[in-house]
Parts: structure tokens; C-alpha cells; sequence
């Protein structure tokens, strides 16, 4: 047996020995809460080369599951899990070597562009809360992996593709093709985290106000070297409200 198969088998011993610790100490929690959500999205997509944009505004709504498992300490510890349909996408600001809107020479408009991706998405979060748990008010902060599946976009937009005025766009806007390509990756993953409060009431239930900021890994295009762009992850900041209502309650008269 070498020494490093030695210490590897040592660690692991002791890293359960400590898990079992932690689940002794640990308060036994069984409850469970369903419920919806909706909210604001802002959101971008990180091109790279830079593509200069705003946020662009969107929706969110869907469906909750909250399981409650422990009380480590003054920490609520639970599981939460969302499917939510969620609208994402890029608005590009079009300005010139001044930082000036660019106009289109046809129409005499400023030239304007936006993109609305729209997919389903399931986030799952580890989260931790600390205060009442029947009746009032609780702080929390949830973290945890999304994955997303593209459904459709719709673009918005003031000028032909074609009659667009490029002599006046400046640096990658002149001839970054993002505005006439098709999305090619459908499956989106990330990481997502927030935080907010919540009020529970033993016969109302839980309502929640959440801001979260979720950052993707993916793109939304191919990035090998062929390829334009070398980066274009999605980025939203999300502010929402949930109800939740009990199913199952823990019986423990300790619980607040």
C-alpha cells in the first residue's frame, strides 16, 4: 500500500467522520413547498470581439420546489429547484468613432437592433437561510448549476441588413455577422446565484424576494478557430418575487 493511497484513505475517513458529526448536531428537517415565480430579466451576451450593447429588458416565470432538510446551527439548509421560461438576448448600441447613434442613410432613423432569445431553463440551488421559519422574516442566499434550452428568438430591428450604414458603424460593428446567424448551440449551462427575504406565515405561506445573477458557460455560438467569435455566454440579472405554500411540515415544536 503506498503512502499516498495511505492518505488518501486517512482523509477520506476523516472527512466522514466529520460529515457524521454534522449530521448529528444538525436539527431534522422534512418539509415541503411548491409554488411559482416571475420576475425582470436584464441581460447580455458576452461577444468576443466586443459587440457594444445594453441591457436588454425580459421576463421570467415559472414553477417551484423547495425541500427543507436540516437546521445546522442558526442555518436553514434546503433544496430548491425552478423551471422557469425565461426571456434573454442582446440589445447592440451602434455608434460611431464619437460615440454618436449611427443613422441609417435610407431613412434618416437611428439604427437600432435587439434580439429576444427565449428558453426553457432549470436551475437547482443549495440554499441557506437564516431566521424565522414559521412566521416572519428570513435572509437567504442560494447558489447552485442552470442548464437552458433554447426555444425560439425574435429579432427587433429599424433598417435593412443589407442597407445598413457601415461606413459610419466603428471597429468590429462593420463586419461582425451576429445579426443575420442563426443560434447555434440550443443547450445552455451555467452557474447561478442570489439572494433575498422571506416572509412566512403558517397559514399564508412564504413569499420571496430574490435578486440573482446568473452567468452561462456555454455560447451561443461555435467558438473554434474558424469560427468569428471566440465567446458569446449569456448574462442576466434577475430581480423576482415567489409564493411558495407547504405540502409537508415538519411536527418539531422547536420550529419558529
Amino acid at each position: 500500500m503506498t503512502n499516498t493511497f495511505r492518505l488518501k484513505s486517512v482523509s477520506a475517513a476523516l472527512l466522514l467522520c466529520h460529515l457524521t458529526a454534522q449530521a448529528q448536531i444538525g436539527e431534522y428537517r422534512n418539509e415541503l413547498s411548491l409554488g411559482v415565480n416571475g420576475g425582470y430579466v436584464m441581460s447580455t451576451v458576452g461577444f468576443n470581439p466586443d459587440i457594444p450593447q445594453k441591457a436588454m429588458g425580459g421576463l421570467t416565470a415559472g414553477f417551484t420546489a423547495r425541500y427543507t432538510c436540516e437546521k445546522y446551527f442558526k442555518s436553514i439548509c434546503a433544496l430548491v429547484g425552478e423551471v422557469n421560461v425565461m426571456q434573454a438576448g442582446w440589445k447592440e448600441s451602434i455608434l460611431t468613432a464619437d460615440d454618436q447613434p449611427v443613422v441609417n442613410l435610407l431613412t434618416g432613423q437611428k439604427e437600432a437592433y435587439e434580439r429576444q432569445l427565449t428558453y426553457v431553463q432549470v436551475p437547482v440551488f443549495a440554499r441557506m437561510g437564516w431566521g424565522r421559519e414559521r412566521k416572519g422574516l428570513q435572509f437567504f442566499f442560494q447558489a447552485g448549476p442552470q442548464i437552458g434550452i433554447f426555444l425560439g428568438d425574435k429579432v427587433k430591428k429599424n433598417f435593412n441588413y443589407g442597407d445598413r450604414n457601415i461606413d459610419d458603424r466603428v471597429g468590429v460593428m462593420q463586419e461582425a455577422p451576429q445579426d443575420t446567424m442563426a443560434i447555434e448551440r440550443k443547450f445552455d449551462y451555467g452557474i447561478a446565484a442570489g439572494m433575498g427575504l422571506e416572509y412566512s406565515h403558517p397559514k399564508l405561506g412564504h413569499l420571496l424576494l430574490e435578486g440573482r445573477y446568473y452567468y452561462g458557460l456555454g455560447d451561443i455560438y461555435s467558438n473554434s478557430k474558424r469560427d468569428f467569435f471566440g465567446r458569446s455566454n449569456l448574462g442576466s440579472i434577475i430581480v423576482k418575487l415567489t409564493y411558495l405554500f407547504d405540502v409537508v411540515k415538519s411536527s418539531s415544536l422547536k420550529i419558529k
